[in-house]
């Protein structure tokens, strides 16, 4: 990539827009010129009620995301400023409180904040030389966006404990039998599968969409009963509006 590229490209075609993270050279590594796009990009999506999906994928053969640029460690311009930076831009839960279906499109390596970024989502498609870890207990700390909590509530505990506490990475087959992810292909099919999984949604009735992933998502933090009265209301709503 050169200097002037930047670290996030956003294309948008029809109802769907498509964000690469675009740091190929140094395996989609997350640094804070990245984390600045992205939250940009992902305030036009919450913003645009036009958008129906959006899709994540990484730049390059070899990496959806290698996690967190560890050269900025402690740089640009201080531990502070990043640490407030983060603080004040929280990208993590930005993408979680997304009303619009995310999709991950998976391959090569899927590590740290790479992972997190994509349990973000509400879909994972991976190509079949994924390979998908939290390796920070290896460097002497642990998952700081949200990993620790995210891992535990798509897969079963005893694969979480074994990922986060060993920090070895799982291959496709065992992320889809887990339950990481929805799909595995081959790698060249991994863009037009991503495709028609968005296009598919990207017809539903917007409305109804959203409010269908909302009722599922928040409902799931809350006693059933609340759960169902969520889900009563937003029916209303959406019948209201039809």
């Amino acid at each position: 990539m050169s200097p002037d590229e930047p670290p996030v490209l956003a294309e948008r075609d029809g109802d769907i827009v498509w964000l690469t993270l675009n740091r190929p050279e140094r395996l989609n590594a997350i640094n804070l010129a990245m984390r600045d796009a992205l939250w940009a990009q992902l305030c036009m999506l919450r913003d645009d009620p036009t958008v129906r999906v959006a899709v994540l994928q990484g730049a390059g053969p070899r990496a959806f995301s290698a996690g967190a640029d560890i050269t900025d460690f402690g740089t640009a311009p201080s531990y502070l400023a990043a640490r407030e930076s983060r603080r004040e831009r929280d990208l993590w839960g930005l993408m979680l409180s997304l009303e619009i279906p995310l999709i991950a499109a998976l391959h090569g390596f899927a590590y740290g904040a790479g992972l997190e970024m994509s349990m973000c989502c509400d879909l994972r498609i991976a190509a079949d030389d994924v390979s998908l870890g939290l390796p920070e207990v290896k460097l002497g700390y642990i998952p700081s966006a949200g990993g620790t909590q995210l891992i535990s509530r798509h897969v079963p505990l005893s694969l979480a404990l074994r990922m986060v506490t060993t920090g070895d990475p799982i291959g496709a087959d065992e992320a889809l039998a887990a339950g990481l992810v929805q799909r595995v292909v081959r790698p060249e099919a991994l863009t037009a599968t991503v495709q028609q999984y968005a296009a598919s949604l990207a017809r539903h009735e917007p409305a109804s969409l959203r409010a269908t992933k909302r009722a599922a998502v928040q409902g799931l933090e809350l006693p059933l009963a609340e759960g169902l009265a969520l889900e009563r209301r937003l029916s209303a709503s959406v019948a209201g509006a039809a």
